[in-house]
């Protein structure tokens, strides 16, 4: 095997780029700002300053996040964006070859997808690693062991469920949720129930600031939005047992798909669950009350990693150093 330098994981929410011998060199959001032009369109921002830009240009600026596995519209955004990070962490075309993370279950198309925007920002050899397996070796376990570990990664446009055994991934789940799906919901539920139109960046800071799963939370936030009727600025204090109605359903469905996983297994897997417990990971662990309200809905234990946020491009770096490790993976996938 070749010598690997970048671990690249494009998620949901943030791009992160760890460098053999350097660590987490890079983490800023997979966003692109773009503008109409006698071209198409036109990028005037990345990452981290078209974050900034998010509810505050004019309307004909589009700012979303190109799906790498996603179809061809996605590829051109996907592609110059990913060359912006490179070029920032000092990657050689051609030369250096990179693990990227990739999420389980995805379709030969899929796979062709990720390796043509690859391909087409130049780097060398590609290996594409499922996310699940990454953040069982960040959090420390031995995933080339006959017992078994389960792992829910909560991203930012979905959840990973993957159920695994030496080094493999012998059951796995992609559910369409995550926190930007979360954001959205907030900004419905507050148009719906109190006629206040809010943007998307006030959302995710309710969210992250004052959302929680406990039914009994006191956490408060003052928000500015415009009201929907006198289109006029209007400021509301938000609790966040109000808000829970907006959050809670999403982790719900995420409850649900985690016991329907576990029901298809046999009982000894089943038992090294429950011995090991269920690894979670992810920017949606962090909401406030979740270790609650799982142990409340699933009869399963959980462990939530220490740093949801980095354990996955972490497990990934690991693997940089570990060839090894590295090689009984990408045999069984």
């Amino acid at each position: 095997m070749k010598k690997i330098k970048y671990a690249i994981e494009m998620g949901g929410g943030y791009t992160c780029i760890y460098v053999k011998g350097e660590g987490l060199a890079l983490k800023e959001p997979t966003l692109i700002a773009a503008e109409p032009s006698e071209e198409g369109y036109r990028v005037i921002a990345m990452g981290n300053d078209a974050k900034k830009l998010v509810g505050k240009t004019k309307e004909n600026v589009e700012i979303f996040t190109p799906s790498i596995s996603g179809d061809h519209s996605n590829f051109e955004y996907s592609v110059v964006l990913l060359k912006h990070f490179l070029s920032k962490v000092g990657f050689r075309a051609f030369e250096d070859n990179a693990i990227v993370i990739v999420p389980c279950g995805l379709s030969v198309k899929e796979k062709e997808n990720i390796m043509n925007v690859c391909e087409a920002v130049n780097l060398g050899e590609t290996l594409l690693v499922p996310s699940v397996l990454c953040s069982c070796v960040g959090a420390g376990r031995n995933i080339d062991s006959s017992k078994v570990n389960m792992v829910v990664d909560i991203g930012g446009t979905s959840t990973e469920i993957g159920v695994i055994n030496i080094s493999s991934i012998i059951k796995g789940a992609t559910l369409g949720i995550g926190g930007k799906s979360i954001d959205a919901s907030i900004v419905n539920f507050l148009a719906y129930t109190q006629g206040l139109v809010i943007g998307l960046s006030t959302a995710e800071s309710l969210k992250n600031d004052v959302g929680s799963l406990y039914a009994n939370d006191t956490l408060n936030m003052e928000i500015t939005g415009i009201d929907a009727q006198t289109k006029t600025p209007r400021t509301t204090i938000e609790l966040s047992t109000d808000l829970m109605r907006a959050i809670e359903p999403f982790y719900s469905e995420i409850v649900r798909a985690i016991d329907t996983t576990i029901n298809t297994l046999p009982p000894e897997i089943v038992a090294d669950i429950i011995n090991n417990k269920i690894l979670v990971v992810g920017g949606g662990a962090k909401i406030q009350g979740l270790e609650d309200y799982f142990r409340k809905h699933l009869n399963y234990p959980i462990e939530i990693s220490q740093d949801v946020d980095n354990v996955t491009i972490l497990g990934a770096g690991k693997l940089l150093s570990d060839s090894q490790l590295l090689e009984s993976i990408l045999k069984k996938l």
